[in-house]
């Protein structure tokens, strides 16, 4: 049996983003029964229409769209940056929906984190809007906000609080009976 595939993509493009952590942390419950990868997304040029012309489609174009048409599933971790999304991310999600809508009918969910006390809930929020828009499955809870990011892992990036822990758990799990519903 082929398992499914779930695309992570990651809004903050920062070496030791807490974004990135937190994503990893729940892919580890998420690994043995899907094929989880990390798309990465920071080298994509911006979307520019002039670059996306028939017989004449920018190669970093034609691979990232090849890379989401092949995933069954997204999981997007965002940052806030200035009450919004990441540009990185809404970058991506314009290329793989330019021509072809790749992102249509596929279950998502997001994760959001910040070093304040909000947690992303607004850089959530804002994702929400194109994601619902491309007709992304997005599961609403439960809702994934982590304040405080930067007192929540290690140097290593391990996960070091017990209760955050055990929500990311009880996410994952709810997060794969959405992929399987």
């Amino acid at each position: 049996m082929v398992k499914k595939k779930i695309g992570v993509f990651v809004g903050s493009l920062r070496k030791g983003s807490y974004s990135r952590k937190a994503a990893n942390y729940v892919c580890g419950f998420l690994n043995g029964q899907y094929d989880v990868e990390f798309v990465e997304i920071g080298a994509l040029p911006y979307y520019n229409e002039d670059l996306d012309q028939p017989g004449n489609v920018c190669p970093d174009f034609m691979a990232f769209r090849e890379k989401v048409k092949g995933l069954d599933a997204f999981l997007f971790a965002t940052p806030e940056y200035n009450r919004s999304l990441a540009p990185a991310l809404k970058n991506a999600l314009d290329i793989a929906s330019r021509g072809e809508n790749l992102w249509d009918g596929k279950p998502g969910a997001i994760i959001a984190q910040s070093i304040g006390h909000i947690g992303g809930a607004v850089g959530a929020s804002a994702l929400r809007v194109p994601l619902a828009f491309l007709n992304v499955r997005l599961m609403m809870q439960p809702e994934v906000y982590l304040s405080g990011a930067a007192g929540l892992f290690d140097e290593q990036g391990n996960l070091v609080n017990d209760g955050t822990a055990k929500f990311l758990q009880k996410f994952a799990a709810a997060f794969a009976a959405w992929i399987e519903a």
